[in-house]
């Protein structure tokens, strides 16, 4: 639920059960700019392993034109033999007088919008400092946005930054990279290069995480108007998560209002919506028909403090509870209807009405400003002081939202005890006034913490309240990312997801908080199922792994029929039988993975078997496939 930019039965249904004893899969490896010409290196197609080079220096020739300017415009830009992290030479960014200050490379001109793109450089500061790669654009509203890419730790040496993806959508200008630090010393930038991103394809060849779980509940996850650039990204997407798409950004309050059109025509008490940022992803849902949660109305975060003000204005006093119930229900009634009438065929199956209102300690957040650099203030307490905004927000929401939409209630860190109860009590209450539908758990775990029988303690009390539960925002984060730290993330993985299929009744949907780890949040501790190269990682087999046949029930009048559908015996396949025993099983895997680690020799009409992806090689590619083949083609 945390920013993230550019660059997730019984009688008469379906149901199936993982088995509760774990197989991890174990061996897995797992042009122009303002005037000046700049050189451009020959544009190619991009292929499967590298894309076109748009701009590429390592800024040895002190002639050549730089297609940086200064964000400051106090900056001096030039081509330094002081530092280097190749050849003899950098460009140096000097007379920095602020941490902003630095430079930037404007993309307009360069590159095409809706289509994803990489940069990579190094960087360095004269001393310990933390260099940020961001990108800044303007919406049509005019309004600059900012957004870090990555950072990188300089301490004298130099920071890399290895093919940093990122995206633009149509309707933003004066698209520019730059680079900052956190004061004003020299900076030196060397080998930079901005490229198209590659096209790397999906697996195809294996089970769709959605197709698994069609059973228990929907799978979904959460994606942002930039990811829309990225071809093998919505393949991923349509592959795996279609039930369910929760936008990262684009429906949080500071996205949607728009505070000129709010002074011009609000009243004080009518702020006005905008729902630009979002118009790409609404349309792409629309057209592929894929149910969206509606994230976020109510929340302290993200949400401006002009929205709070007298005259909507940033240096406004606060207003009185009074004018902000009114601001409230306006605003919630202008996000509903607005959509309604301008998206009508999204269908918006759930909302989180308000997320986040209780802090850890399962009390309400302080008053004061929403300022990130104070996480417990809000300025929703500010107004109300005290919680007492909750059952307005949801009362705003029943009388406004689609009908069939379910209202819910959504937090982080919801499995501490302290914050299970104060939900559950705020929920029970709502409950009883026909209120709310659900509770939604962010899920944002550590393989550190919490357990996988804490987690479900918390579960477990929300099904007691009767009301439905929604994982919103699942991921899992490692900060060992060798082949035993993935086989640890997806062990928690796999005994969360059974967690969910033991609560199948009271749990709607699954929705993953990002696609792959690139693109998260919380990428440096890459939490989740698919890697920066589209793969499916450890967690991924381990949450599909064990699925037992799917039972079908059906009732008729006087009579039950139930028909099972079991295999037993080893699938027919011919490519694939290692043994030559001619049917591909569990024997075939245990064979091909001794070979690879060379307790065994193939002859030749056996590695032909063992060679799954037919390229004359025999690797872990092939183990993998042979995996896929054997756990789940049945």
């Amino acid at each position: 639920m945390h920013s993230f930019f550019i660059i997730l039965k019984a009688m008469g249904g379906i149901f199936m059960k993982r088995n509760t004893t774990k197989k991890l899969l174990a061996g897995l490896l797992s042009t122009v700019l303002l005037g000046t010409s700049i050189p451009l290196a020959t544009v190619t197609a991009a292929d499967t392993e590298t894309g076109a080079i748009i701009y590429s220096s390592d800024f040895e020739d002190s002639s050549a034109s730089l297609p940086f300017t200064g964000r400051g415009g106090v900056e001096t830009i030039s081509i330094s033999t002081s530092q280097a992290h190749s050849g003899t030479s950098s460009m140096m960014i000097s007379d920095r007088t602020k941490g902003w200050h630095g430079p930037q490379f404007l993309l307009d001109d360069v590159c095409e919008s809706n289509k994803e793109y990489t940069v990579s450089a190094y960087a360095k500061a004269e001393w310990y400092n933390t260099i940020k790669l961001s990108m800044e654009y303007t919406d049509t509203a005019g309004e600059r946005h900012y957004s870090n890419l990555a950072s990188g730790i300089s301490n004298g040496d130099w920071a890399e930054f290895s093919n940093i993806k990122f995206s633009f959508t149509d309707d933003v200008t004066n698209v520019y990279l730059y680079f900052e630090c956190n004061d004003g010393s020299n900076l030196y930038i060397d080998d930079f290069t901005l490229s198209e991103a590659p096209i790397i394809p999906i697996q195809e060849d294996i089970a769709s995480l959605k197709d698994v779980y069609s059973g228990y509940f929907k799978i979904g996850t959460a994606i942002m108007a930039s990811n829309l650039a990225s071809p093998s990204f919505m393949d991923l997407v349509e592959k795996h998560f279609n039930e369910s798409i929760t936008f990262g950004n684009e429906l949080k309050p500071d996205y949607v209002l728009d505070q000129a059109a709010s002074q011009a025509k609000g009243d004080n008490v009518n702020p006005q919506v905008n729902f630009a940022q979002a118009d790409a992803l609404l349309k792409y849902c629309a057209e592929n028909k894929i149910p969206v949660r509606g994230h976020t109305l109510v929340w302290h975060s993200q949400t401006p403090d002009w929205f709070f003000k007298e005259g909507f204005s940033d240096d406004g006093d606060w207003v009185d509870k009074d004018t902000m119930l009114q601001r409230m229900e306006n605003y919630i009634k202008n996000v509903m209807e607005g959509l309604a009438t301008q998206y009508p065929d999204v269908e918006f199956y759930a909302w989180d009405v308000v997320n986040e209102a209780w802090t850890d300690e399962g009390v309400p957040r302080d008053k004061s400003s929403s300022k990130p650099g104070d996480p417990n203030s809000s300025a929703w307490v500010e107004i109300f002081g005290d919680n007492s905004f909750i059952e307005p927000a949801f009362e705003y929401a029943r009388k406004y939202a689609p009908a069939g939409c379910k209202l819910y209630y959504n937090d982080f860190n919801e499995y501490m005890p302290s914050k299970t109860t104060a939900i559950y009590n705020m929920a029970m209450d709502l409950k009883e006034k026909g209120l709310i539908d659900g509770i939604g758990m962010q899920s944002h775990l550590d393989v550190g913490f919490p357990t996988a029988s804490a987690y479900r303690k918390a579960i477990d009390k929300f099904a007691s309240t009767g009301l439905d539960i929604q994982i919103t925002e699942l991921d899992i984060t490692t900060s060992d990312t060798s082949e035993t730290g993935l086989k640890n993330q997806a062990q928690l993985y796999s005994d969360i997801f059974d967690v969910y299929v033991d609560y199948a009744d009271s749990i709607s949907a699954v929705v993953i908080w990002g696609v792959t780890d690139d693109q998260s949040w919380r990428a440096s501790r890459v939490p989740l199922l698919f890697d920066e190269n589209f793969q499916a990682k450890p967690a991924f087999y381990s949450v599909i792994d064990d699925v037992e046949p799917k039972v079908t029930t059906t009732s008729t009048t006087g009579t039950t029929e139930t028909t099972t559908t079991t295999t037993t015996e080893p699938i027919p396949f011919q490519l694939g039988d290692v043994n030559l025993d001619k049917f591909v099983d569990l024997t075939d895997i245990v064979l091909l993975q001794k070979y690879l680690v060379r307790k065994e020799t193939l002859t030749a009409e056996q590695g032909v078997q063992a060679d799954m992806n037919e390229d004359g090689i025999v690797n872990v590619v092939d183990l993998m496939k042979l995996k896929t083949r054997v756990f789940y083609a049945k």
